[in-house]
Order: C-alpha cells, then sequence, then structure tokens
C-alpha cells in the first residue's frame, strides 16, 4: 500500500545518495487549501512521488493536513494512466474502441425453428378450442330452439266454383269433367321466442278418388317471433278428365253433386337461429276430409277431428 509524504518529508528526501534509482515523475494535484482561517480557497501544488516498489515507499504514513491531497494525487495518476491506455486502443470508422470478437460454437436455428414449431402448435389449438366452443355454443342453441315448431291449423274452404259435366280429354275420349275453384284459409303461429321462421309447403291437393283434381301453392314468407297469422291459399282447376272415377258421380234430385274429396298437403318452416349456421326445421302432414255440395255456398268449415297432422 502506498503513503504519501508531506511538503517537509519530501524536501528531506530529495538530496538523497545517487547510488538510487533516477528520478521519478512528480505528479501535482491541485485542491483546496485549509490554511486559510477567512473562508478564501486557494489552489496550492502538492508534489507526490511515485514508487516502483513497495519497499521503496517510506516504512511510517504521514497523516498530516496532507495526507488527502496525497491520496487524491494517487488516484488521479491511476485514472490518467488508465486513459493513455485507452487513448492507446484501435477505434473502428464509427469511433467505437475495436475488440476480439468470441466465436461461440453451436447453431441457433435448431432453437428458432422449435420456437416457430410452438407457436404454430399454439395457434393450431387455439383455432381448434375455438372451433370446439362454437360448436357447442351452436348446438346449445339449436336444441333450445329445437322445440319450438310452427302449429298449423286448417281454418275453412271456400267453393267459388264447382262443376261436374259430361266432356272429353285432349285424346278425344268421352268421360266425365271436372272444374274447381275455391279457397282455402290457414291459421299459422311461431311459437318461438327468439327467432322468426320461413313459411311454405308442398302443393296442396284436392283428391278424388285417388284423381289429383285442383292443386294449389302456399306461397313462401317469414313469420316474426311469437306471431300469429292467416295465409289464403287458391285451389282451383278447370276440366279435369275423371274417366272410370267419373261413373259413380250421380246428380242429386235438385241436379247438384256431393263430391267427397281429401285434401293433401305438407307446411314446411325454417328457423335461422344463428343466420345460416344454426337452423332448425320442421315439417307437418295434413290430410282433411270433405264433401263439397255443388248446390251450397256456405264455406266448409274443418273441426278438430276432421283433419289429422302428423
Amino acid at each position: 500500500m502506498l503513503h504519501a509524504k508531506s511538503e517537509s518529508d519530501i524536501t528531506s528526501l530529495a538530496p538523497s545518495s545517487p547510488s538510487r534509482s533516477p528520478k521519478r515523475p512528480v505528479y501535482y494535484v491541485q485542491s483546496p487549501s485549509r490554511d486559510s482561517q477567512d473562508g478564501d480557497k486557494s489552489a496550492s501544488m502538492q508534489p507526490t512521488p511515485s514508487f516502483n516498489s513497495p519497499m521503496e515507499s517510506p516504512s511510517h504514513p504521514s497523516f498530516g493536513r496532507h495526507s488527502r491531497n496525497s491520496s487524491a494525487s494517487r488516484f488521479s495518476g491511476i485514472f490518467r494512466s488508465s486513459s493513455g491506455r485507452k487513448n492507446g486502443r484501435k477505434r473502428n470508422d464509427k469511433g467505437w474502441p475495436e475488440c476480439n470478437v468470441i466465436l461461440e460454437e453451436g447453431k441457433y436455428d435448431e432453437f428458432d425453428e422449435e420456437k416457430g414449431l410452438t407457436r404454430r402448435c399454439q395457434a393450431l389449438l387455439a383455432l381448434l378450442g375455438f372451433v370446439v366452443l362454437f360448436t357447442i355454443f351452436c348446438l346449445i342453441i339449436w336444441g333450445a330452439g329445437r322445440p319450438f315448431k310452427a302449429e298449423i291449423t286448417v281454418r275453412s274452404m271456400v267453393v267459388n266454383n264447382f262443376y261436374v259435366g259430361e266432356g272429353s280429354d285432349f285424346t278425344g275420349v268421352v268421360t266425365k269433367m271436372m272444374t274447381v275453384n275455391a279457397s282455402l284459409r290457414i291459421s299459422v303461429y311461431n311459437p318461438a321466442t327468439f327467432f322468426g321462421i320461413h313459411v311454405t309447403s308442398t302443393p296442396i291437393n284436392l283428391i278424388y278418388s285417388d284423381i289429383v283434381v285442383a292443386s294449389g301453392q302456399l306461397k313462401k314468407y317469414f313469420q316474426p317471433r311469437k306471431s300469429r297469422r292467416t295465409v289464403l291459399v287458391s285451389i282451383e282447376a278447370t276440366k279435369v278428365p275423371l274417366y272410370g272415377a267419373g261413373s259413380s258421380l250421380d246428380a242429386a234430385t235438385n241436379g247438384g253433386f256431393k263430391v267427397p274429396l281429401k285434401l293433401e298437403f305438407e307446411i314446411k318452416s325454417r328457423g335461422d337461429v344463428v343466420g345460416k349456421l344454426v337452423r332448425t326445421k320442421h315439417k307437418k302432414e295434413i290430410s282433411c276430409d270433405l264433401v263439397i255440395d255443388s248446390t251450397s255456398t256456405k264455406p266448409i268449415k274443418f273441426k278438430k277431428n276432421s283433419c289429422v297432422y302428423r
């Protein structure tokens, strides 16, 4: 450990014997003087010798008022020497000191591939989880909307024109011909609380002895939730040949005809619960028996047991 001497010690050591090492450089540090009593600080220069080895330093350190100055001179020397070494380094074009680059063995590509694979797996798992959750949600909504079926009721039918007479078909065969013009009234109720339904039907056929003598079609329409609607369907046909089935038709005493007929059709409803993704579909087959009297103008009303709904 190096110890600094005071100014009196340095002057006493100056005339040393010539057998020792040559004169060494002396460092000077400018520090505030402590001798002033009035508060003014003056600069004083303190010489500090440098020693090559601990053996050349004084054996008894001095703890005088200049010991702090000498310590500062030692640290100043150290900083100057280190700055001198730094200035001696080579610098690149940008002014940064050059240093040796340590090359590490091994490749990092495999780690990058593992990270990329992990991210792909995470993305696929997230997508798969979303699809599963959305599917479960749609199934729940579909199950909730499944019980809501459209309620269909055939109310009445008004016969505007009904005629049975002799005629010939397009080939010239003579047979009985039937002409029908009627209006069928149907009531549709949508019990669903959170979606509307699209309603349509198959051809509504009026059948006599397995022969379709008149038909009509319910036009497709949209019905809101929790609503009831009565639709009117026109059923008509002109000069339908009956062939052998018409032999059983005999005119009544008043000149009219009473013809037993059957009404058959199917009502279809479709509910868009979640757009086109979740839909509920229902259909109901309806069959009604009726008798048309050509002499009567009263509407034919259907009772509950007059029609079969399945």
